[in-house]
């Protein structure tokens, strides 16, 4: 079946990971260029007053966006299916920008109560500071979620898959929600990526995302991406990022521009073996339970398969587990590991293990972790793209 080649939105998701957004310039190359500079000069003065009140194309400073920014947007937007795209610093650049860019004292915002520690600090200290008040509901609980958002709701963030423990959101539920109650819906898809779940034709209006994890994939370099209407995004997002400073450098901006050549066939290889690993550790006596959105044993499987490609590419490289034994059990496991690294991080060919509650969750207090189910015993698996069977094979002698 033939389809017009000519518009890249027509590309399917690999065509568009290689060749969306590339710009070449007069030299013809075929990897894309680096564009290392901090300004731009035009040659005349009309021309610089063109450019800044937007009346022509081209660039002004890299503050704002720049040749390798621009390619990379474009990318992003392609394979979300967004109208728009800005990338910035880090992943908590981006969250903290697609929130703080819309809100103001009086607003009440409505979020998941499992978030990461950051995204956590960003709605239940830093807005109430700023007169917003906020409501945190389990996710998973569809009534909870009716009951929060009211008229007076002005915007809804939640992590789907959250971070650490995996609880689902159902997504398209949530979506209406605020289209009927006119809020704004950010949805935070690391855990999914992009080529798992899609949050926009599910109902989102704005989608975050830490190109540092699986985008990058290899651990090199921090960076964050907000996707959003071509609206928001000129109209809200840009004033606020052109003169806040969240800026992406272009050396990242390349580095994650050829990540993306590769995204597809790594996420896919990632999620065949966090399957394999997770059906080991079930079947493990000394663990107490394995959260994982692909095993029908996850509570909420049904949505899983519902809003994300489990069938056709995999539920994620994330798993979360709870070991018998509480912490000592869980420090004792990460100890003994011979070939995966203990890391706050995620997302990288490297697989990567961490205790939340010790480490990327530990500005929560003790008790309210409790009530999120980020216990002492749970441990964050980011499985990497060594051999599974390698993988198993140290997870096996570390528990024994």
């Amino acid at each position: 079946m033939t389809h017009d080649l000519t518009n890249p939105k027509n590309w399917k998701p690999a065509t568009k990971l290689v060749r969306g957004g590339t710009v070449r310039s007069n030299f013809g190359e075929t990897s894309e260029a680096l564009f290392l500079n901090s300004g731009f000069c035009y040659d005349s003065a009309e021309t610089a007053e063109s450019r800044f009140n937007g009346e022509a194309p081209g660039y002004v400073y890299s503050r704002y966006v720049n040749p390798n920014l621009a390619m990379l947007e474009e990318r992003l937007a392609l394979l979300e299916g967004a109208e728009r795209a800005c990338v910035m610093a880090s992943g908590m650049a981006a969250v903290n920008a697609a929130i703080l860019c819309n809100v103001k004292p009086g607003d009440h915002v409505v979020a998941g109560r499992v978030l990461f520690g950051s995204c956590f600090y960003i709605i239940t200290e830093i807005l109430p500071r700023l007169g917003v008040e906020i409501t945190l509901v389990d996710a998973r609980n569809n009534d909870e979620w009716e009951r929060a958002i009211t008229k007076k709701t002005t915007h809804v963030f939640v992590e789907s898959p959250a971070n650490p423990t995996l609880e689902l959101t159902d997504i398209e539920f949530v979506g209406k929600l605020c289209k009927a109650n006119n809020a704004f819906f950010i949805v935070d898809n690391i855990f999914a990526t992009p080529l798992v779940q899609k949050p926009f034709e599910l109902g989102a209006d704005c989608v975050v995302y830490s190109t540092t994890k699986h985008m990058d994939g290899q651990g090199r370099t921090l960076g964050g991406a907000v996707l959003a209407s071509e609206e928001f995004i000129t109209e809200t997002l840009l004033p606020f990022h052109r003169h806040t400073g969240p800026a992406m450098s272009p050396f990242t901006a390349w580095v994650v521009l050829k990540g993306l050549e590769t995204f597809e066939l790594r996420m896919k290889q990632h999620c065949k073996n966090a399957q394999k690993v997770a059906e080991f550790l079930e079947g493990h006596s000394n663990i107490a339970e394995v959260l994982y959105p692909g095993l029908p044993s996850h509570p909420q499987y049904d949505l899983a398969c519902k809003q994300m490609d489990i069938q056709g590419f995999g539920a994620s490289n994330m798993i979360a587990f709870k070991t018998k034994g509480g912490k000592r059990a869980a420090f004792d496991l990460l100890n003994n590991m011979k070939i995966i690294d203990i890391s706050n991080n995620l997302g990288d060919a490297k697989s990567l293990i961490t205790h939340p509650a010790s480490t990327t969750h530990s500005n929560i207090n003790a008790d309210e972790r409790q009530k999120l189910g980020i216990t002492d015993d749970v441990l964050r698996f980011s499985v990497g793209l060594e051999d599974a069977d390698d993988l198993i094979a140290d997870l096996q002698q570390a528990l024994a």
